[in-house]
């Protein structure tokens, strides 16, 4: 297989890093968190102006087209950035409902996206879910042409400056029922919908949405039943390998700076870096980093797969690979830091909050393994309460 990126990767690369590295610093990182919305409006128009928001957009929809290893260039960079914008909650999580499925607006919010003037997002997890996709509690009630929707989502990215919200809800059957799943599309301005704002652990915005006999039309629902269910899993996986991704940037950006941190630091009449006990850490790091990388352009390629049990395979063998290993590189830079690696001021502090969030978000090592266990045998997964 052929891993040369293509001349046209090989710019959008230079490009989105270069962006990053001259634009994109702790300061303006810091000041992004600072602001009402939790991310920086003037850096998000940035994104739209190199044509990052229509990645995987197909051309006849307003897109620029791309692959999964276009996402995974950007979000890399991104990682090594610690950049804040909703980018992989929006143009990744829900932007894979808006690539997969055909409803009314679609095109709209695909345009007001590309041009950075619409912000979608995916509300799915409910608390006590544990990873489970298919825990959903919130309940969809047809009435003639309408629906009406009560429950409660959370984890929300961008879900207090969203425009619009495609969210899970069940139509029928058992709380981790399959098949009585559906995908809704609701505006957050309608009656009964409210937004509880708050901040993740990395210090990013996250909300709760809770809907109390919110009415919509017909022409909200997205998908219902097995297709449902498909555009869920997809939208999962696609979100998960470019995490993957992004986990590579932070990894590197830990590694960057700890170095940095060994050759500069000074002691025992010399730098930290001259010890070989310091200098076989360092190179731990990287052999971690390098084995992410290569499940990260595993899980980027077999989004392509038509085969749905060989791609979750190969999603969840890359979230557990990434999770162990930005749990080891993420506590190695903290330590070879020493007391200065768990404060804000520092950026490996800051990276450390990101990377604990990066390696549970959308399942732990545990939960893919499992996963993994119940592909292998073609069952079911459920976890016990």
């Amino acid at each position: 297989m052929n891993f040369e990126l293509t001349s046209e990767q090989a710019m959008l690369k230079e490009s989105v890093e270069r962006m990053i590295a001259e634009q994109y610093g702790q300061d303006v990182r810091r000041q992004a968190l600072a602001m009402p919305a939790g991310w920086s409006e003037k850096s998000w128009r940035q994104f739209a102006e190199l044509g990052l928001l229509g990645i995987g957009y197909p051309e006849e929809d307003g897109g620029f087209g791309g692959t999964g290893i276009d996402t995974m260039i950007v979000m890399e960079a991104f990682g090594r950035g610690a950049v804040v914008e909703p980018y992989l909650g929006s143009v990744i999580l829900a932007g894979s409902i808006l690539r997969h499925a055909r409803f009314a607006g679609r095109e709209g919010i695909i345009k007001g996206l590309v041009a950075g003037e619409k912000l979608p997002a995916f509300a799915s997890e409910e608390q006590s879910a544990r990873y489970r996709l298919d825990h959903v509690q919130t309940r969809a009630a047809r009435s003639a042409a309408r629906w009406q929707l009560d429950g409660r989502k959370v984890n929300v990215t961008a879900g207090d400056t969203a425009d619009v919200l495609f969210l899970t809800a069940r139509i029928h059957g058992a709380p981790t029922s399959r098949d009585g799943l559906a995908i809704f599309s609701v505006s957050p301005d309608l009656p009964g919908v409210t937004v509880e704002p708050y901040t993740g652990t990395d210090g990013t915005r996250l909300a709760a949405i809770n809907l109390a006999g919110v009415t919509v039309g017909a022409d909200a629902l997205i998908a219902e039943g097995s297709e449902a269910w498909k555009l869920i899993e997809l939208a999962h996986d696609e979100a998960i390998a470019a995490l993957c991704a992004e986990a590579v940037g932070l990894m590197e950006a830990f590694i960057n700076a700890t170095v940095e941190h060994l050759k500069g630091r000074q002691q025992f009449g010399g730098p930290l870096a001259r010890f070989q006990a310091l200098q076989h850490r360092a190179a731990e790091m990287y052999v971690a980093k390098e084995q992410s990388r290569s499940m990260a352009i595993y899980a980027a390629v077999m989004m392509a797969e038509s085969d749905r049990d060989a791609r979750r395979r190969a999603i969840s063998s890359a979230k557990v690979q990434i999770a162990k290993s930005i749990r080891f590189v993420g506590q190695q830079a903290v330590q070879l830091a020493g007391g200065i690696g768990v404060t804000d001021e520092y950026i490996v502090g800051q990276l450390f909050k990101r990377s604990s969030v990066v390696e549970r978000q959308f399942g732990d090592a545990d939960h893919h393994l499992a996963l993994i266990d119940a592909l292998q045998e073609n069952r079911s997964y459920h976890v016990s309460a």
